[in-house]
């Protein structure tokens, strides 16, 4: 099987983001006491006490404008958390957010919705399986990686 790279926002965006988000509103970074929540910089769980920010972010957007394409009503934005000044990254054998149900969400190389899939198994092995069958399609460009529970965006998956 073709194991996938999980992709965290980008650095440069990351950068872009926390100046002002892509509803155009400034960051508010928080402390977050309770730690837990999704960092999509380095695609861990939040530590408590760590400094986070909760910005809107539009993957697919950014994503079409870097390749040339229009996403059309596809376009998006939701929250997303990330650390308030700039983090190492993920690790290099990172599985982000293991253990919870997640969505596989298909687009084409013309920023279409192509099919999602739901992960009912949270297991790195089921996610995996998703992603293998969802770029079996070569039609496919890239993938979503959603929470269920809220349907926000985790990260990127994208052809090799």
């Amino acid at each position: 099987m073709t194991t996938y790279t999980a992709r965290p926002i980008e650095p440069e965006v990351l950068k872009d983001l926390r100046t002002a988000d892509d509803a155009g509103r400034p960051m508010v970074p928080f402390t977050d006491e309770e730690g837990g929540a999704p960092l999509r910089c380095c695609l861990r769980r939040g530590e408590p006490g760590e400094r986070i920010a909760l910005v809107s972010y539009a993957p697919l957007r950014r994503w079409a404008a870097a390749a040339g394409v229009d996403p059309g009503a596809y376009d998006e934005q939701g929250p997303v958390f990330v650390h308030a000044r700039e983090c190492g990254g993920p690790a290099a054998d990172v599985r982000p957010f293991e253990g919870a149900h997640r969505t596989v969400r298909r687009y084409s190389a013309g920023g279409r919705i192509l099919g999602g899939r739901l992960v009912e198994v949270p297991e790195w092995s089921a996610f995996e399986a998703a992603t293998s069958a969802a770029f079996a399609d070569p039609a496919l460009e890239l993938v979503h990686v959603r929470a269920v529970e809220y349907g926000c965006f985790l990260y990127e998956v994208r052809r090799a």
